[in-house]
Order: C-alpha cells, then sequence, then structure tokens
C-alpha cells in the first residue's frame, strides 16, 4: 500500500499539470507578465491547492502518525533567513526565464524538447552542485568542531 499512495498522488499531480496547462511555458510567463497579457489561470491552480492542502495539514494535526506511513515529514523550520530567500530568488529568475518549475520541467520531458531536456539537465546539475556544496560545509563543519574539542 505504501507504493501506491504516491503513485496515485503523482498521477493526480501530473494530471492536473496537464489539464490546467501549467506544462506549457507561455502560459506561466504570461501569469508573471503582470503589466502585459497577464493570464490568472495560475493563481486559481494555486488557489486550489490551498484549498486542499490546509485543510489536510488541519487534519494531520490531530493525527498522531498519517495513514499511509509510519511517521510525519513536516518542516521543522519556520523563519526567513537567507538561505530562503536567496533559493526563492534564484528559483524565481529561473521560473521567470523559462517558464517551467520542477514539476512541470519533469512532465514536459515527455515530449523530448531540446529545450526541456537542456533544462532538466541543467536542473539536476544544480541539484547536486547543492548538495556536494552542502556535503563540504557539513564536513568542514565537523571538522572544525573535532579540532576545537581536541584543543580545548
Amino acid at each position: 500500500m505504501w507504493i501506491i499512495a504516491p503513485l496515485l498522488c503523482g498521477l493526480i499531480f501530473g494530471a492536473g499539470l496537464l489539464i490546467s496547462g501549467m506544462v506549457q511555458p507561455t502560459k506561466v510567463l504570461a501569469f508573471l507578465d503582470i503589466f502585459g497579457a497577464w493570464d490568472p489561470s495560475l493563481a486559481v491552480v494555486m488557489v486550489a491547492a490551498l484549498a486542499v492542502s490546509v485543510p489536510g495539514f488541519m487534519l494531520a494535526g490531530r493525527r498522531e502518525r498519517p495513514w499511509l506511513a509510519g511517521q510525519y515529514f513536516l518542516p521543522g523550520k519556520s523563519e526567513i533567513d537567507l538561505p530562503l530567500i536567496t533559493g526563492a530568488g534564484l528559483f524565481g529568475i529561473g521560473w521567470g526565464l523559462v517558464g517551467l518549475c520542477p514539476g512541470p520541467a519533469l512532465e514536459s520531458l515527455a515530449t523530448l524538447s531540446l529545450g526541456v531536456v537542456v533544462f532538466v539537465v541543467a536542473m539536476a546539475a544544480g541539484m547536486i552542485t547543492h548538495d556536494a556544496w552542502q556535503q563540504a560545509r557539513l564536513t568542514a563543519q565537523r571538522e572544525r568542531l573535532l579540532v576545537s574539542a581536541t584543543d580545548g
């Protein structure tokens, strides 16, 4: 059962992206063009997502554990910090330049469009680079702690 729930969620998400047209970069870019030919349909998609997720989170808050998993994986961090602002800015720049975010980009791979393939490869390279940088930072931090513990 544990594999059926994410499969169904992914299928529903993918179908929603296709039906709403959110896999079309031109539709997303039209939403971002607030001073031109603005297309508010992405706002409708976001409101619909909130209409489903808010009650879901409220229901989840009353349960000790999820129905189809051993534990919740809820975010533990809620403050706005420099990494959040930097990441959101970079995401926004990429989204504004291309009109794709990760979900629709992966779904658009089915078109075998060279532009989409290049975008997804570049996105994956960025994620891998970030993970390597984070790992190097954590390793350096642990080494500093070990050195200071042996010195002191």
